[in-house]
């Protein structure tokens, strides 16, 4: 077993029971619900580069430490310091991982709520193995911000536009079992097994020839993401202008306060 050194993202490969040829990423900042800050980014955008540049790695599980909170999405305490430019990479985009380039198949292990970035996160990834009692969602607007991560165009592709839509609208989260009867989660588990069931996944994926997979994958996510990069674009647009608003100042500074925002459209 290897582990990085950073403490903001742990790395492990096979071995100690593990199933060859997986390395699982886990984010190990649980006392602030796995919130993306500087060091996650930068973390995680390093340990996408290494897992490419590795070839005994096939398959990569991504998974957050304490069980709680697979992620809160950004740090917005970083955001209201100033620090907002960290949480993003320019290989990777925001977390250093939802724009990055990669070959390999990753599965992301749900636990607890996946919400705005980590939503988008989990949505990046190939495959979503939940447990039951997970949830996801895309609260920024109730924040004054937009889910500018990739979730307001990946999320119309999995589920059905009318519902998409109504969750990015109104930022509400939806349980995993209803994800699952979507065709958003691959595969349910019971509480605390997500990453047992995620390394079952990747058990199956890796009997097949690991080229031939990330061949086949590569075609099939041209498939699925045509005009990915425009998107994107479009999402960083918007995130400007909604970032020089009144309203975003003010749901940032609400949500740091624990107070509720008053909106005034400006």
């Amino acid at each position: 077993m290897t582990q990085m050194s950073e403490p903001a993202v742990l790395y492990e490969t096979s071995g100690a029971g593990m199933t060859p040829h997986v390395a699982v990423v886990t984010i190990n900042r649980p006392h602030a619900r796995n919130a993306i800050d500087g060091a996650v980014a930068r973390a995680l955008d390093d340990i996408v580069k290494r897992t490419e540049a590795d070839p005994d790695i096939w398959t990569v599980l991504l998974t957050s430490a304490g069980g709680k909170a697979f992620s809160a999405g950004a740090d917005l305490k970083a955001v209201a310091a100033g620090e907002g430019d960290s949480i993003a990479t320019p290989d990777g985009g925001f977390a250093g991982f939802t724009s990055a380039l990669r070959s390999k198949p990753w599965i992301a292990a749900v636990e607890g709520y996946a919400l705005g970035g980590g939503c988008e996160i989990a949505l990046a990834c190939d495959l979503i193995v939940a447990a039951r009692d997970a949830s996801f969602g895309l609260p920024e607007v109730r924040r004054g911000l937009i889910a500018a991560a990739g979730g307001l165009y990946r999320l119309p592709r999995v589920l059905p536009p009318r519902r998409a839509l109504e969750l990015i609208m109104t930022g509400a989260p939806v349980e995993a079992a209803e994800m699952h009867r979507l065709g958003v989660v691959s595969r349910l588990a019971e509480p605390g097994d997500a990453l047992g069931q995620a390394l079952v996944l990747a058990a199956g994926i890796n009997a097949s020839a690991p080229l031939a997979v990330r061949e086949s994958l590569g075609i099939a996510r041209r498939a699925i993401s045509r005009d990915e990069a425009e998107m994107q674009a479009l999402s960083d647009e918007a995130i400007a202008r909604v970032a020089q608003s009144e309203d975003f100042r003010t749901g940032v500074r609400a949500f740091v306060n624990k107070q509720a925002p008053e909106w005034n459209a400006r």
